[in-house]
């Protein structure tokens, strides 16, 4: 399909889902924090269309592209509009359909904390964890909620533990770590709250 990333065989690539609504520092702390301590290649942003655990939908797609692409300062991060040209609704759909299109490198799908105290309500969360490694970044005041969450409890024994997150892309799914340590502070509810930016 045109316009989809190049992957040379063999990278390991984190993919970061989300609205980004937008897209903030935090957003990059996590993708440049992912990048050391997961040993990846690439991070992915994946830009959604919509959310479809959220009742009001979203900025302008075209305009949050644009505000990825102004924020990101790393030459590996990469913005991607993969699930608008996939037309894919549901993360479970769109990892199905990147796996098997790039069957020759090694994801890792990339979340903060806040989402794994969340994960059990997505759409087929467990076959998510199935399908591939899970990097889980803490966010703060989120790291509770998370190791104590359903997913976490679900899968204990997939756990591995941060001092060995650089073997993350390495190991068959089910598998995930959680790391903890410098935060950014920020979301992006706070900065819709604050009147920044406006759907």
């Amino acid at each position: 399909m045109r316009g989809m990333p190049l992957a040379t065989s063999g990278l390991r690539i984190g993919l970061l889902g989300g609205s980004f609504d937008p897209p903030h520092a935090g957003h990059l702390h996590i993708s440049k924090w992912a990048l050391k301590e997961f040993g990846l290649d690439q991070v992915w942003w994946l830009v959604s269309p919509g959310n479809p655990l959220k009742a009001e939908g979203p900025a302008d797609f075209d305009r949050r592209m644009a505000a990825c692409h102004e924020l990101v300062d790393h030459p590996r991060i990469k913005v991607t509009d993969i699930e608008r040209r996939l037309g894919t609704r549901y993360t479970a759909q769109t990892l199905q359909k990147i796996l098997a299109r790039y069957s020759d490198q090694r994801f890792v799908w990339l979340m903060g904390a806040d989402n794994l105290a969340t994960f059990h309500r997505w759409d087929r969360w467990d076959d998510i964890m199935h399908m591939l490694p899970i990097g889980v970044l803490g966010r703060p005041g989120d790291q509770l909620a998370a190791g104590c969450s359903l997913a976490a409890r679900r899968f204990r024994r997939a756990r591995l533990t941060a001092r060995r997150s650089t073997a993350l892309p390495f190991r068959e799914a089910p598998c995930w770590t959680l790391l903890t340590g410098p935060m950014v502070k920020m979301s992006s509810t706070q900065i819709r709250a604050s009147g920044a930016w406006k759907r």
